[in-house]
């Protein structure tokens, strides 16, 4: 491992106070917090332009849906199209289920228990009421839910009304907020936007970006001496509120008593009556959870997500859905979350569920006579791959960049065997490198991105049912895969199909709330195989070392890993730039353009905002005459929170801002750059993970420290295929945040449910 000295002195410049916090892909975080702490310190109001990795915007934060030149829909609005249809099969769910509970109303019946073992856990105690219920049964796997073609996508969401606009400007000048708010919150509560803001003034919370205090701040405008902290509307829309901000921090459900603790800080006078006017109105559900009795004692309620997360994953001593006769006595965890992702959730546990059970051992036993050949032909894990997805319906499958000619020979295997078969990455150059295992000879179709494959613009296509028509689907970088996204995956599979998950459980999670690999994993209700094929080269000998807490020292002859120690930001952003511009071109012999630069967050001293600029000036000078770009600009394309396509700008005109993103030719219109677009010369982790280029120039700033983890750093240091230079300012706190911090827990259910429906493996 070479080490470059430092060429300029200096001091470590002050904390990064710009660096988005805990979000989904928030880089810059603190030290470990509570669910509580970080819905209310991380989840700020995101700025309209930091929509790019999730980091900065919320869960749901609206990206635009620009048309690539040459298609009639663009992806962007196919993928909402296919969102779409999944939201209308979970309300088709929601409305086979017992009726709703009237608004308003008082709960009765197991809410109203679940209500009570809310209570009781804050308090400490045993919730008597819940307990004292019989057992339930073990939730049986429910049938494949009805399927029709998918509807031709929109366009795009519409614009509202100018007339609706101007009368949310008007109420919105009466209260004393911004007139920006006038079309998202018109667009956001649709038609009526100014009569519902008038009769419930916190609606404006929904809005993304505004806080409780700006609310606050409104409703008393608006309402004069009616307004207060004990106004019923004010408690259920920070209720809201601060369930959209854990499932920003990754959160599918949270704890009840943290939240309870989180609206009290919010100055809401009765916790209990605002979660409970919440699910009357239907907003969110409330779930109780077995937890196992540690040794030694009854288990106490845990105090934290991160406590909870941990009990949910360790050595699977979670509830598996079993009955004996002390179950009555097993103390619960009680959560609650927003109906959208834990309906989602339950779908995605019936979807996967519905997988494992339907292939019969009939079927089984055939297929594995079917693929003995193709396994018998393999060697190692590839051999133990095949084999396992002949006999089930869902196999996961972990290892690096270079255990994906695992599944690449899976797929190969099925399809001369007659199965229709398909193969998705999470991002474009995911798909490239993917295609590059199979060959020029492959079927068109064969390797697709996840969103084109569900948004029906990559892959087979579906069938007269709507299913996907597949018989085998493996799903690359399955880490990324939020709760939302695999349910749809996993809806649109037929009885029958295959599904194999796989990925490298050790980078990044999904940008999305969930962590569906970390838990399927965690749950052992089917098959792994773990790939035995390390990454080559000091690059890979130094990640594999990462992965397992140990930042080791590894021989680069050709100068494959070099370490760059500086003293200060300004230093970082001096010596990046020259190693892009000069030293890895000269020395390494790939290109600017080949080399990507990856920092903790986007503000501070040397975010990608600085960086991106001094990069920009010393690569590509010019005004920015375009909203800031220029042509040849490299930039970072958003189509979908969370999701991020790097490219180059060609050109602009009245049409907007034109593209080349991967090869393809994307035109985003001028009202959707400033949300959409940013320089990509620099990224941060969460952007570039599912990327790869030649050679990464990773850049740790003095300010970032509280930023590294684990994953962090894992996923940073792997994306450079040759060369991998770091810009070092962070001293001890590298080894030690390889060492000592893992990644930051979320609070899920989605082990719950599927132990509840399938029984473990091993």
């Amino acid at each position: 491992m070479s080490t470059e000295p430092a060429a300029a002195e200096g001091h470590p410049g002050p904390a990064d106070t710009d660096a988005p916090r805990a979000g989904q892909g928030a880089e810059a975080t603190g030290p470990e917090e509570t669910a509580a702490e970080e819905v209310e310190e991380g989840a700020g109001a995101p700025d309209p332009a930091e929509t790019d990795d999730g980091a900065d915007a919320g869960a749901g934060a609206p990206a635009a849906e620009p048309a690539a030149e040459g298609e009639g829909v663009s992806e962007a609005a196919a993928e909402i199209a296919a969102q779409r249809e999944l939201q209308e099969r979970i309300a088709q769910r929601k409305a086979a289920k017992e009726g709703p509970i009237t608004a308003g109303g008082k709960l009765s019946g197991t809410a109203a228990d679940l209500l009570a073992a809310v209570r009781a856990v804050e308090s400490g105690e045993r919730p008597a009421a819940v307990f004292g219920d019989p057992a339930p049964a073990p939730r049986k796997v429910v049938a494949e839910p009805v399927r029709r073609a998918p509807a031709a996508a929109p366009a795009g969401p519409a614009e509202p009304a100018a007339e609706a606009v101007d009368a949310v400007l008007a109420l919105l000048a009466e209260g004393g907020a911004p007139a920006s708010l006038a079309a998202p919150a018109a667009a956001t509560l649709g038609e009526g936007a100014d009569s519902a803001l008038r009769d419930d003034p916190w609606q404006l919370l929904r809005v993304p970006g505004v806080r409780p205090e700006q609310a606050d701040g409104f409703a008393r405008a608006l309402l004069g001496a009616e307004c207060g902290p004990d106004d019923e509307r004010r408690g259920r829309a920070v209720t809201v509120w601060l369930l959209e901000q854990a499932a920003v921090a990754g959160h599918t459900a949270l704890d009840a008593p943290l939240l309870a603790q989180a609206l009290g800080k919010r100055a809401v006078p009765d916790p209990d009556e605002a979660v409970q006017s919440v699910i009357a109105e239907g907003d969110a559900l409330v779930f109780q959870d077995a937890l196992e009795e540690p040794p030694g004692g009854p288990a106490r309620a845990p105090e934290s997500a991160q406590e909870t997360a941990a009990q949910d994953g360790s050595d699977d001593g979670s509830d598996d859905g079993s009955q004996d006769g002390d179950e009555a006595e097993r103390p619960v965890r009680v959560l609650v979350g927003l109906e959208r992702y834990t309906l989602a959730e339950e779908s995605l546990a019936d979807g996967l569920a519905r997988l494992v059970n339907s292939l019969s051992k009939e079927d089984s036993s055939q297929a594995l006579a079917d693929w003995e050949p193709a396994a018998a032909a393999a060697a190692g894990s590839t051999a133990e791959l095949i084999r396992a997805a002949a006999g089930h319906g869902l196999v996961l499958h972990t290892g690096a960049e270079a255990a994906r000619a695992e599944p690449a020979a899976l797929v190969q295997a099925a399809a001369r065997l007659g199965l229709r078969v398909c193969a998705a990455a999470h991002s474009v150059d995911g798909r490239h490198r993917l295609a590059e295992h199979f060959g020029p000879g492959a079927p068109e179709g064969t390797a697709v991105t996840v969103s084109g494959l569900l948004s029906g613009t990559e892959g087979p296509g579906r069938d007269r049912d709507g299913a996907l028509a597949v018989d085998l689907l493996v799903v690359l970088d399955a880490p990324q895969l939020d709760v939302e996204t695999a349910a749809m995956l996993a809806e649109s599979l037929p009885d029958g199909a295959r599904l194999v998950l796989s990925g490298d459980p050790s980078v990044l999670w999904s940008a999305g709330p969930g962590r569906v690999f970390a838990d399927l994993l965690a749950a052992r209700v089917c098959p792994q195989i773990a790939s035995r094929t390390p990454d080559p080269g000091p690059v890979g000998e130094l990640v594999s070392g990462i992965g397992v807490g140990e930042l080791n020292e590894v021989a680069a002859p050709g100068k494959e890993v070099v370490i760059v120690p500086v003293r200060d930001a300004a230093e970082a952003i001096h010596r990046a730039v020259q190693l892009v511009a000069d030293s890895v071109p000269r020395a390494i012999g790939v290109p600017s353009e080949q080399t990507q630069v990856i920092t903790p967050g986007h503000g501070g001293a040397a975010g990608t905002r600085a960086l991106n600029a001094a990069l920009k000036e010393r690569l590509n000078p010019g005004p920015g005459r375009f909203g800031g770009f220029d042509p040849g600009d490299r930039i970072a394309y958003v189509p979908a929170a969370g999701r991020t396509v790097p490219g180059r700008v060609v050109r602009a005109d009245t049409d907007g801002l034109h593209l080349d993103c991967a090869g393809a030719p994307v035109v985003v219109p001028q009202d959707a750059v400033e949300r959409t677009v940013r320089h990509g010369w620099a990224l941060t982790a969460h952007q570039a993970v599912g990327l790869r280029w030649p050679a990464a120039v990773v850049v740790l700033p003095g300010d970032a420290t509280q930023a590294l983890s684990r994953p962090w750093v894992y996923t940073a240091f792997g994306r450079g295929e040759r060369h991998l230079s770091v810009v070092h300012g962070v001293d001890a706190a590298l080894p030690r945040a390889v060492a000592e911090v893992p990644a930051k827990p979320r609070t899920t259910r989605l082990q719950t449910l599927l132990r509840a429906q399938v029984p473990p493996t091993q």
